[in-house]
This record gives C-alpha cells, structure tokens and sequence, in this order.
C-alpha cells in the first residue's frame, strides 16, 4: 500500500539541503539591514515577503539571541550581537583577499586596498603597502565617507541610485580637499561614468597629492572595492601605461579572481 509523504516539520531540511527556518531568518536579517536596519513587522512582512506568523517567530527568537532589538516605537532594528559577527568577518575578508592584494601591489609597486560598504561608511577590510616611502590616510579598520574615496565611489557605483542617494544621507557632502566632489549631481555623473567604464579615480579628493583608481569585486556577496592608491604623478604614470600590464585591466583581472574566492 502506497504511503503518503510526511510533511516536513518546521525547520526541518529541505529538498535543496537546507534548513528552511534558519535560512528563514536570515532573509529576516537581510531585509531589515536592506531597510537600514530598522523596520516595523509589516515593512518586514511587505520585503521579505514572509507571512507575518512566520516572521512573529523568528523575530522572538532572534531578538531573544541578541541578533535583533525591539526600540520603544515597536520597532525592530539589528543587535549588538552581529557587531562581533561582521568584526570577524571582516578580518577573515582582509586574510582571503591578502595574496591578491599583494599580486596588485607587486604589480604596480603602490599600496593595494580592499574595501566594504557598512552603515554609510567605507571600511577598510585589506591592505599591502607599497614598499616605497608615503605614509597615507588609509589603513585596516578606518572609516572614511563614501563620496571622497575612489573605494567609495566604486562602491556606490555598485547600487542603484536610490540605495545610493540613502548611503550618502540628506546632509551636505563634506569637503576633505579643494578637489572633494561635493556636488550630489557631478557625483552621481561620475557614477554613471564609472559603471560605463568600469573603474573610477579619486583624485586628491581625500588627501592632497595622493590619487586612486578603484574598480569593483564582482561576485562578492556584498558591494566589495579594489583600489591601487599612491602620490599623483606615480598613480597618473601607471595609468599611461599600455597593454596587457595597463592598470585597470591588471585591476579588473585581479579583482575577478577575487571575486570568484568570495562568491557564496
């Protein structure tokens, strides 16, 4: 006699091989740092696209972990507990990417960088020095505005302009140099030409005299930049290199291997 399939019970494995209510929560996770890290229940209902039964669940259970917190308007944002999850990660991302980094790095003879989008601000996850002499403002774990910094620009190049426009905030765009774009339209115009181009150049707009030719990690899970930084004139005669060891195309070559490490 033919028997009928039990159904499975919940949070049990599923064809694919995964665990429906734990991959569950992280689309919860992930739809409420794609709302900026606060939402309601039915903003998290409407973009995730759960019943609001499953999402009651899993958020007690997440909130009852740590990984979200409840705020005095009933709102839901994300918790401390994932600060020490992205702090790991991050360091793990910047040991991944060290032997690229220090390929780009032997390639051009100027410090390579690697870097990530985090609640607004550009973090540095990798870096290789140059072995000539320039000390400059960037290093592992600093924090730098978006719009100044040829990481920056990649990254944002990388979203579409809403999601960018709400990276970047309502307040003015701080000058750091005479050379800061803080136009939000000439911006969003040297965005457009980024993505057409595939690299982008951030020149003297963080520090006076260094320049930067950044591109994106394509496949990385989140938006991901690569970027050779050094003094202008030594930046602007790589770039006037041609053929096969010409910068951008060594950098887009690079950052795609990268990328395929990353790629979940």
């Amino acid at each position: 006699m033919a028997t009928t399939p039990a159904a499975a019970p919940n949070g049990a494995e599923r064809a694919s091989g995964g665990v429906q209510s734990v991959e569950r929560a992280f689309q919860l996770l992930e739809a409420l740092a794609d709302s900026g890290g606060i939402a309601t229940l039915s903003e998290l209902s409407a973009s995730s696209g759960l019943p609001m039964p499953t999402i009651h669940r899993l958020i007690r259970t997440l909130v009852q972990q740590g990984y979200v917190r409840q705020d005095t308007a009933r709102r839901y944002t994300l918790g401390p507990r994932l600060i020490r999850l992205g702090e790991t990660s991050g360091r793990l991302l910047g040991s991944w990417a060290r032997p690229y980094l220090t390929e780009l790095m032997e390639a051009t003879g100027e410090t390579a960088n690697l870097a990530v989008l985090e609640g607004g601000e550009v973090v540095y996850v990798g870096q290789v020095q140059s072995r000539r002499s320039m000390r400059m403002f960037t290093e592992v774990g600093r924090r730098v505005q978006p719009h100044c910094t040829g990481v920056g620009k990649a990254l944002l190049a990388q979203l579409d302009e809403p999601e960018a426009r709400a990276v970047l905030g309502t307040q003015p765009l701080q000058s750091h140099t005479p050379y800061t774009v803080t136009d939000p339209d000439e911006l969003f115009a040297q965005l457009g030409r980024a993505r057409a181009s595939g690299y982008v150049v951030d020149d003297q707009e963080q520090e006076i005299g260094v320049r930067c030719i950044a591109v994106a990690v394509p496949g990385a899970p989140a938006p991901t930049a690569l970027s050779v930084s050094g003094p202008e004139a030594r930046i602007r005669a790589l770039e006037a290199q041609a053929g096969e060891t010409s910068l951008v195309p060594v950098m887009q070559q690079i950052a795609s291997r990268l990328g395929q490490v990353l790629a979940p």
